[in-house]
């Protein structure tokens, strides 16, 4: 891997792992079109790319993650000496109680399925190579009408005045609004179905305001970016160790972009949101989703790659 190929891919990710756009849509995308193996220290790389905008998310919100990290302490003296009243809860701790309740669903992903021998997560990934292109397009097409969809609750609740908001909403957050939007995160492990895409638009089409929302879906994905890191970079270590070391500044440079990518990619992100422009997406998602699947198809028929010219 070349660091023009690392920076490339690093953009790509930044941009797309906080825009609901498909982080892991656009990357197949990136890596079908340059002919590049998913496999080994490519695998690895992958993981060090989702670190940079780990990275990113935790520096856009250090203050509201500090304020977090001190309401559950707070919290947890509060239940053990008895003043814990969950009508009295403070937005922020109210907040640790959704994000912790969010979580559990992803426990989902570790799952068998039966006759294939594989767990959820693992059934989910075998699709992210290029023999199933064609899933990345018809997942970015669901993820454009998940949009479609947010984005008309959200427009109809502002209308209404049914939005669950003060000005920062988060009081209005409830048990159940968590649970939906902690089981849909499990859905987006598939290729094409943007995760802070298809949450966003659970939490709109559950009446919240699309701030909160937004914020929720960041703050919720920080934990799990940090699980998938743990559990996909042993894999990652041991399917590619002998390719690291010469991949060892390529991997860095592209972790480096993807970290600054994508700490402009949530301030563009929440700008857009706020100004009411969210039609770029889900026109975007559209578009690429329809072109993604006319390409498969092109390639089935044929039987290789149209860009590299691999035999699929």
């Amino acid at each position: 891997m070349t660091i023009i190929e690392a920076v490339i891919q690093g953009v790509v990710q930044g941009l797309t792992e906080f825009l609901p756009v498909s982080s892991s849509g656009h990357l197949t995308i990136t890596q079908h079109i340059l002919g590049i193996d998913m496999e080994g220290g490519n695998l690895f790389f992958n993981v060090m790319l989702h670190i940079g905008t780990l990275i990113a998310v935790v520096a856009f919100y250090h203050k509201l993650i500090w304020r977090l990290i001190k309401a559950f302490f707070s919290m947890i003296g509060d239940i053990f000496t008895g003043k814990f009243k969950w009508k009295e809860l403070s937005d922020d701790k109210r907040m640790v109680i959704m994000v912790i309740i969010g979580l559990p669903p992803l426990a989902l992903l570790f799952l068998p399925v039966p006759g294939t021998g594989m767990k959820l997560k693992d059934f989910v990934e075998s699709f992210n190579t290029d023999k199933y292109f064609i899933v990345v397009g018809i997942c970015l097409l669901i993820t454009s009408i998940l949009l479609f969809l947010g984005n008309l609750c959200s427009r109809r609740n502002v209308s209404m005045k049914h939005a669950k908001s003060s000005d920062n909403g988060r009081t209005g957050m409830n048990v159940l609004d968590a649970i939906v939007i902690g089981i849909t995160q499990c859905f987006a492990t598939l290729p094409g179905l943007s995760r802070s895409g298809s949450t966003l638009a659970a939490g709109q089409m559950r009446g919240l305001n699309k701030q909160t929302a937004l914020d929720y879906t960041f703050i919720l994905g920080t934990p799990a970016i940090i699980a998938a890191a743990l559990l996909e970079g042993k894999d990652a270590l041991e399917a590619g160790t002998a390719s690291l070391t010469a991949n060892f500044v390529p991997i860095l440079v592209g972790m480096a972009t993807a970290a600054v990518v994508g700490y402009l990619a949530i301030a563009l992100f929440k700008w857009l949101l706020k100004t009411d422009k969210m039609i770029i997406f889900i026109i975007y998602t559209a578009l690429v989703g329809i072109a993604v699947i006319v390409i498969s198809i092109m390639e089935m028929q044929s039987g290789t790659n149209l860009f590299s010219g691999a035999t699929i």
